[in-house]
C-alpha cells in the first residue's frame, strides 16, 4: 500500500508562504500550484498544501481556527540529526518564522517548534535510531552502561 500525507494549511499570503517553505529546503510541485494553492514537498511521501484562506474554506463547511490563536493538530517532522533540527529552525526564523520555547531534549529525542508567518506550527525532531527501534528505555539503559 502506498501512503502519502497531504496536510492542508491556510495562509494569508501565498507568495510569502512559498518563499518561507522553500527557505526551509522544501520544493514546490508546480503541477499542483496556482494562485490559490502551493504544493510544498517535504519528501516523496509528505506534502503541505498551502491554501489561501478563501480557497481553504471551499474544502469544509466548518469554520477553521486561526492558527495564531488555536491549535488543531500538532505535526512533527523528523530530521537526520540534532544539528539538522537546529539548522531547520534557524532557516525558518531567518525566513520570518518564530521558534517559541526551549528545545525539548530527552537524550534519545530532541525536538524544537517552529511557527510560520501565518501561525502554523511544525515541530522538528530527531530520535536516536536505537530508541526508535527498541524503545526509549532500552536506549537510555544502554547509555547508562556506556
Amino acid at each position: 500500500m502506498t501512503t502519502n500525507i497531504f496536510v492542508n494549511i491556510p495562509t494569508s499570503d501565498l507568495e510569502r508562504a512559498k518563499a518561507y517553505y522553500t527557505a526551509l529546503g522544501c520544493d514546490i510541485n508546480p503541477f499542483f500550484t496556482d494562485d490559490n494553492a502551493a504544493c510544498i514537498v517535504w519528501s516523496d511521501d509528505i506534502y503541505f498544501m498551502v491554501l489561501t484562506r478563501e480557497y481553504f474554506s471551499t474544502f469544509t463547511d466548518k469554520e477553521f481556527a486561526d492558527p495564531r490563536t488555536h491549535a488543531q493538530v500538532l505535526l512533527s517532522i523528523s530530521r537526520e540529526s540534532r544539528d539538522a533540527v537546529d539548522r531547520t529552525i534557524e532557516a525558518g526564523v531567518a525566513a520570518g518564522g518564530t521558534a517559541p520555547g526551549d528545545p525539548q531534549d530527552y537524550g534519545f529525542m530532541y525536538a524544537r517548534d517552529l511557527i510560520d508567518p501565518d501561525g502554523n506550527g511544525v515541530q522538528f525532531m530527531w530520535m536516536a535510531p536505537e530508541a526508535a527501534a527498541n524503545g526509549p528505555e532500552a536506549y537510555l539503559a544502554e547509555q547508562a552502561r556506556a
